[in-house]
């Protein structure tokens, strides 16, 4: 006689209960993986649904089990999709694999603490400003987050340290200081992405033996340097 699959819901509107919950009792689910896997939905207003029978494809599976790595996704595997974001929103590829680098590092499942979610680390509610439905698809989840920075491009006239502040701390805060804000994650972020951006582009300069770029997404300076002009 086959007994019925139980099943629990919770939902947590904001992210730390959520984190504590599974480092908490991830020894108790681990015993347990074997009978029941946990799903987990993250709604327009960032709150989470767990279920072990999800009813809705949106759900995604929680990894419980400790020290095991989610699989990245090779820039490879992710070049056709940048190629078409890219010429749609008229940004160099290397900019994008930059910021997914710095955001995720490849990774499609990665959640920070803050509740940004996917490989280019979108909020949930940004997600929905931006029409993506599905912010663990690779797909969904870059198309979403290269539109936002050409909006954040598009309102910072091309400066590019200003939107990546903006990306990283919102744009608010960077039309409150009408400069570079000063927080140093917002500027260790702006840096991190500037170096890895400056990587892929001479990484396809070696490639290709040339590189073409819109004047927003032209190369950074060599000098890291965060001067960047007032918000105008």
């Amino acid at each position: 006689m086959t007994m019925p699959r139980s099943t629990t819901h919770t939902s947590f509107s904001t992210w730390p209960p959520l984190v504590g919950f599974l480092a908490g009792g991830c020894l108790l689910l681990a015993a347990s993986t074997a009978q029941a896997e946990i799903y987990q939905y993250i709604d327009a207003k960032g709150t989470i649904s767990l279920t072990n029978v999800p009813s809705d494809t949106r759900y995604r599976r929680v990894d419980i089990v400790p020290n095991r790595l989610h699989p990245m996704i090779s820039e490879r595997e992710l070049e056709p999709t940048i190629s078409r974001f890219s010429r749609q929103h008229q940004l160099h590829p290397a900019l994008i694999r930059a910021v997914i680098k710095a955001e995720s590092d490849f990774d499609p499942h990665a959640v920070s603490r803050a509740g940004a979610v996917g490989l280019m680390q979108l909020m949930p509610q940004t997600a929905v400003r931006l029409e993506v439905r599905d912010l663990y698809d690779p797909e969904d989840n870059i198309g979403g987050g290269t539109k936002y920075l050409r909006q954040l491009l598009d309102r910072f006239r091309g400066n590019l340290p200003l939107a990546l502040a903006a990306y990283n701390a919102g744009e608010h805060v960077v039309d409150r200081y009408r400069t570079l804000p000063p927080i140093d994650e917002t500027r260790q972020y702006v840096r991190k992405v500037l170096r890895y951006y400056r990587t892929f582009l001479m990484r396809d300069l070696a490639a290709t033996s040339h590189v073409i770029a819109p004047p927003e997404a032209a190369a950074p300076p060599l000098s890291l340097g965060l001067s960047a002009s007032p918000v105008q």
